[in-house]
């Protein structure tokens, strides 16, 4: 399994915000949120997602649980746009300098809009993955927020 530091990692180590660091196998290819939730022994909806999404050269991030449907109207609403859709896979890394299933809202190349879904806020912590396949962190959803300078607003259908 995948060890050493992420820069999500390192980021939150810098401003002392506490996480716990759950490894998971992903030889079996099986990356997706669920699967993930419960190769780490997670209940699903406190297994979060990151999703990037853009209006033209505009780009958003959006954080919901991993069973969730991120509901584009009420996403274009919260970051203040007619309309958005969601970044192509492909160019996820060029922007955001991580890869599909590897994708944690810190330590992006760049700070985007980034918004919770506000169902985190109902637990102590959540999951959201630590920058690389394999590795997800555990921490305080409002630490989560402060550290990424987000909103909590109700994203998914």
């Amino acid at each position: 399994m995948q060890t050493g530091k992420t820069n999500a990692l390192r980021m939150l180590d810098a401003k002392g915000i506490r996480y716990k660091l759950h490894l998971y196998d992903n030889e079996d290819g099986a990356i997706h949120g669920t699967a993930v939730a419960e190769k780490i022994g997670l209940d699903p909806d406190t297994v979060f997602k990151t999703l990037v999404a853009h209006n033209g050269p505009n780009l958003y991030v959006f954080v919901i649980p991993v069973g969730g449907e991120l509901d584009l109207k009420k996403a274009a609403k919260a970051a203040g746009e007619k309309k958005i859709e969601m970044l192509p896979v492909k160019d996820l890394l060029k922007w955001t300098g991580y890869i599909r299933g590897g994708c944690s809202p810190v330590g992006m190349k760049k700070l985007y809009p980034t918004f919770i879904e506000e169902s985190a806020e109902l637990y102590d912590t959540i999951a959201v993955s630590a920058g690389k396949i394999g590795m997800q962190m555990e921490l305080d959803p409002q630490e989560l927020a402060g550290m990424t300078d987000s909103v909590f607003y109700d994203l998914v259908k």
